[in-house]
């Protein structure tokens, strides 16, 4: 805890700030450029953030650490690009610890780049090949430092659920999610914004938004799984989504999602006979959106189920409801309620849920420190059942610097 507040203490001061900014506004300058025609324009922008995590068994998601307290810092760089009318890119590359924050060495990888054609005029049908954030829920769209209000995820996105996807589970015994350095091999719902390999099509007509994708490796799919390196289209992932939007202040939406959950390297463990094929994620999920003067209200519900070898069928429901209010036109404070409960299995005598049900609660205040600058704090008390673990509360700080 004394290094977070040493950190939010030290990252307050309003001069330094002052001044990077100046240096900020004068770098957005020189990283846009245009051709002699105005036909092609580029822009290379950037988020450099400080996130620290302090907690008995520190990690609340994904967040993989032994330690009590971790620090990770990220250098994120983004390039947007426009030729004519109708064709537009985009890259994002990133300087971190791991996707996920984490104890590793520092590299760089490319999260995100894609190319978009717009099909006539106007936003009616547009056609996206890359790599590049899922098109499910509506959490996505606001998850990079600057625009999510808290330091970490919503639950349904980090939370480990029982499911190993390197290693096909033959009970429900199987399904009971490991603690510590074993956390990493069991996978959430939705893996954070999902950065797969596909093609999309989006669109939108008058109240009405579409978006449907065909990706290399489904919504649970960890980082390593995104590249069409990693995972082909050998069981490709289907992901949609429909809004609409009656008024300006409203927005609802319905997303579905069907994949192969388990990675090629499972193929050993199934039954003799089946495929990976066979053993399937479906995901249905409805999203919620209010805004009105000083106040936003963002919900999600993800209803799914996973076909387990030896099992049947495991099912979960995540959800949360997100709440921010802007006190003044630099502070701002958000509350996060999140759930996530499991279907009940039966192993031999014992009957119960096949993992953890688990309820989080998430405060955080945000300070808009200058236009390019942005300190946030954040506290996060979560309980499971006392016979698996008590309360635990975590904190959190994050120091963001944007061009």
């Amino acid at each position: 805890m004394r290094g977070l507040l040493v950190l939010a203490a030290g990252l307050a001061g309003t001069g330094p700030m002052l001044a990077a900014e100046e240096w900020s506004d004068r770098l957005s300058e020189a990283l846009t450029f245009a051709s002699r025609d105005g036909t092609a324009e580029a822009h290379v922008g950037g988020l450099l953030s400080l996130s620290a995590y302090h907690g008995s068994q520190v990690n609340p998601g994904l967040v993989f650490t032994e330690k009590d307290t971790l620090v990770s810092p990220r250098l994120t760089v983004f390039l947007d690009g426009a030729a004519g009318t109708h064709t537009t890119g985009f890259l994002q590359a990133r300087l971190d610890r791991g996707f996920d924050p984490g104890d590793g060495h520092s590299h760089l990888r490319l999260d995100e780049y894609a190319l978009r054609f717009a099909l006539g005029d106007g936003q009616a049908c547009n056609l996206q090949a890359g790599k590049f954030a899922t098109v499910i829920g509506n959490w996505v769209a606001r998850h990079d430092e600057w625009q999510n209000p808290f330091v970490n995820a919503p639950l349904p996105y980090e939370y480990l659920t029982g499911i190993d996807d390197g290693e096909a589970a033959r009970a429900p015994r199987d399904l009971e999610p490991a603690v510590g350095a074993e956390a990493y091999e069991y996978v959430p719902v939705i893996w954070g914004p999902s950065y797969a390999s596909g093609f999309a099509v989006t669109g939108r007509r008058g109240r009405l938004d579409y978006a449907l994708e065909a990706k290399n490796s489904g919504p649970s799919s960890r980082p390593e799984s995104w590249t069409l390196g990693a995972v082909n289209f050998a069981h490709p992932a289907y992901n949609l989504r429909v809004g609409f939007r009656p008024d300006m202040r409203v927005k609802f939406g319905f997303s579905a999602s069907e994949s192969v959950y388990l990675r090629p390297a499972a193929a050993a463990t199934v039954p003799a006979g089946r495929s990976l094929a066979a053993y399937r994620e479906r995901l249905l999920a409805q999203d919620f959106s209010f805004e009105w003067h000083h106040f936003q209200l963002w919900a999600e519900l993800f209803e799914t189920q996973f076909a387990v070898p030896g099992v049947g069928e495991a099912r979960t429901v995540a959800g949360y409801v997100e709440m921010r209010f802007k006190l003044t036109p630099a502070v701002s404070a958000a509350c996060r309620i999140n759930r996530q409960v499991f279907s009940s299995l039966a192993d031999g005598a014992n009957v119960g849920p096949w993992s953890i049900n688990v309820t989080r609660v998430d405060f955080a205040v945000a300070w808009r420190l200058t236009d390019q600058s942005l300190l946030k704090l954040q506290a996060s008390t979560g309980r499971t059942p006392s016979s698996v673990e008590s309360v635990r509360t975590t904190y959190a700080a994050q120091f963001v610097v944007r061009w």
